[in-house]
């Protein structure tokens, strides 16, 4: 995996996505974004505290949507941010756009 521009999120792409995010033994937060999408850059500090406060029971990452096509298809993603939680290999719950962090964290709460 690469480090993100924050430095703080690791990014995945197509060839690793199986690996790093439906294997994974803890829930992942994937959030599909662009280099282009406003919203998203709000949405990086946001991630990246969540990353280090709940990295013991959420793994965190992205997925850039340009340079990843074959994910983006394969899970209906249209808007950007789309945040999407994994829970043994499933999704379980979908988000479209940006939110504050309490936000994100209460509509996790119940699927974590």
């Amino acid at each position: 995996m690469t480090r993100t521009r924050t430095g703080e999120v690791p990014a995945v792409t197509d060839t690793i996505f199986a690996e790093e995010v439906l294997t994974a033994g803890l829930p992942v937060l994937v959030e599909f974004t662009a280099s282009w999408c406003a919203p998203c850059h709000m949405m990086a500090p946001v991630l990246a505290e969540i990353a280090r406060e709940e990295g013991h029971r959420l793994k965190v990452v992205q997925l850039d949507v340009d340079t990843n096509p074959e994910t983006t298809v394969a899970y209906g993603v249209l808007s950007m941010p789309t945040l999407m939680l994994f829970r043994a290999g499933e999704p379980v719950r979908s988000m479209v756009g940006a939110r504050p962090k309490r936000r994100l964290l209460q509509e996790l709460t119940d699927v974590l």
